[in-house]
């Protein structure tokens, strides 16, 4: 892939950050994912190195809605990016995103951490996203999270059966 000239200020990256973010707070506290999607261009291309590629925004949609509302991802209650790094001359965004999960009954915060790289397409849209992440840590995420909350007498069925079937051998 070649890098092209950007022709976007640095004001109007942060700007589309900004709105990003805010955007994937508000669907993170109201579990509708469809206004996060929307910031993608028609065809975006998406690349989740655990759940492949995805071309195209009716692509990601299904799955940002599945992997959401669904066990572990039903469990994360924000995703703030801890630092960001805005590439002028490329057009992105890179950052690091927390996943913290909700409190397992004793005051704890676990979450695990991904980087993204956001390439940026004009008029608030987004063209590209990768996320870069090691998805054992997310994994023993949620296992460090399913064995404090059953120890708290908070684990819920659906997060049982997830630690039944990914979680028991670690």
């Amino acid at each position: 892939m070649s890098v092209t000239a950007n022709t976007f200020t640095r004001a109007e990256l942060v700007d589309a950050f900004t709105a990003f973010e805010a955007t994937v707070d508000r669907a993170a506290r109201t579990r509708d994912w469809d206004p996060w999607v929307d910031q993608y261009t028609d065809d975006v291309l998406y690349i989740e190195h655990a759940a492949g590629t995805m071309r195209g925004r009716e692509e990601v949609r299904p799955w940002i809605w599945r992997t959401m509302e669904s066990f572990p991802g039903s469990y994360m209650t924000s995703f703030p990016s801890l630092w960001h790094v805005v590439d002028d001359a490329t057009g992105r965004i890179i950052c690091e995103l927390d996943n913290p999960m909700r409190d397992p009954g004793d005051g704890s915060v676990i979450s695990a951490t991904n980087i993204s790289i956001l390439t940026y397409a004009g008029d608030g849209k987004w063209s590209r996203q990768e996320d870069v992440y090691n998805p054992l840590r997310f994994i023993a995420a949620a296992v460090k999270w399913c064995k404090k909350a059953e120890a708290c007498g908070t684990l819920t069925d659906e997060a049982a059966e997830w630690l039944a079937t990914y979680g028991r051998q670690r």
